[in-house]
């Protein structure tokens, strides 16, 4: 009984030391912006997505920036995808589209696209996102250029999912926010993991002389957070905070939907440094190890009222998180719900998991 509680002890003291290490770098996060004005070239890659297009553009081209140009990659599409952007780009120069007819057999599709994309940029910085994604104003890109510099190679935005109703849309937008909370503090404290490509900028330069995604052109995804895996530096890394900062996407609406998406996310994970993957690991572990042990053992174990009070001092520290991390990312989460998606967290990660970690067949689009 004594190992046992020693045991659970050990659990939530790692998780109470994680919590309290993201909480201190969104306390401690007060970085000014630069206040420059750096040309940007926004890029998106669509395929058969023609309505989010035609709702996208003219969000991105109502942007309030000096200078900027937007490029659709038009990835093989069947529906009126080129028509529209055909039609569009003679009303706008700042406006190009740039067309897969072919993909290579050896290449990841979206990988492909963006390649393309980024090479016909115009300028230095580019700025990913995706076509079922809609920035939260009219600043999104002059707030995310406010943190280029000439020592910045690379700037992590965040992307929550668009709040609507139902228990589906709660988890994944509290999924979202706790993956946010964790690579953009650690990238507060100098250790960028990951970024996801619906927020994420760097430099051209830095893409092309890293050749791009061809360290892992055949993996499915990761061409958002494997690239930052691989190349970002805690010296030349910056966040980018605030509501005018947020890429907002559209969530999956059916949990068979958002468990494919997931398989797919996860299991590019097991394609990271090998220090990150025992940094995330531990974490998560912990986190999961907490609900399938340390409450039941404490039913039967002598220590059992100390061991509820750390586990109430983790709840306590969760929602002091949740509280002050997501009104710093720009968009507050109801932490009344978190204690229940805490719970089902636990569960949901040890479904899809370990299947992430052994699949080989996940796709993102054909």
């Amino acid at each position: 009984m004594l190992v046992l509680a020693i045991f659970c002890f050990a659990l939530l003291g790692i998780q109470i030391i994680y919590l309290s290490l993201f909480l201190f770098a969104f306390a401690k996060e007060k970085k000014a912006a630069f206040g420059n004005s750096q040309p940007v070239s926004v890029i998106v890659c669509a395929h058969d997505e023609e309505q989010n297009v035609r709702e996208l553009v003219p969000l991105l081209l109502a942007q309030q920036h000096p200078e900027f140009e937007v490029i659709v990659v038009e990835d093989r599409c069947n529906d009126g995808t080129f028509d529209y952007l055909l039609e569009a780009t003679k009303l706008d120069p700042r406006l190009k589209m740039v067309r897969v007819v072919h993909k290579p057999d050896h290449i990841n599709g979206k990988k492909f696209a963006l390649t393309l994309g980024i090479k016909a940029a115009r300028y230095d910085w580019v700025l990913l996102t995706d076509a079922d994604c809609r920035p939260a104003g009219n600043s999104w890109i002059a707030k995310m250029s406010e943190q280029m510099d000439d020592s910045t190679k690379m700037v992590l935005g965040f992307s929550p999912y668009i709040k609507s109703k139902g228990l589906l849309n709660s988890f994944i937008r509290f999924e979202s926010f706790l993956t946010g909370i964790q690579f953009m503090s650690l990238a507060m404290l100098g250790r960028p993991y990951m970024g996801v490509g619906r927020n994420l900028a760097y430099r051209k330069s830095l893409f092309l002389e890293n050749k791009g995604f061809n360290t892992h052109l055949g993996v499915v995804g990761g061409d958002d957070d494997l690239f930052v895996n691989q190349h970002a530096k805690g010296a030349t890394t910056r966040t980018c905070l605030g509501a005018e900062t947020l890429m907002k996407s559209v969530p999956k609406t059916t949990w068979k939907e958002y468990y494919i998406q997931k398989l797919r996310h996860l299991s590019v994970g097991r394609h990271y440094k090998f220090s990150d993957r025992i940094i995330l690991g531990v974490f998560t572990m912990t986190w999961l190890l907490t609900w399938l042990i340390v409450l039941p053992a404490s039913l039967f174990t002598p220590f059992s009222e100390f061991i509820l009070l750390a586990f109430a001092m983790r709840w306590i520290l969760l929602l002091v998180l949740f509280r002050h991390a997501t009104r710093k990312l720009g968009e507050p989460f109801g932490v009344w719900k978190v204690p229940f998606l805490d719970f089902i967290y636990a569960f949901y990660y040890l479904v899809t998991g370990p299947k992430a970690l052994v699949s080989k067949k996940v796709r993102w689009k054909s």
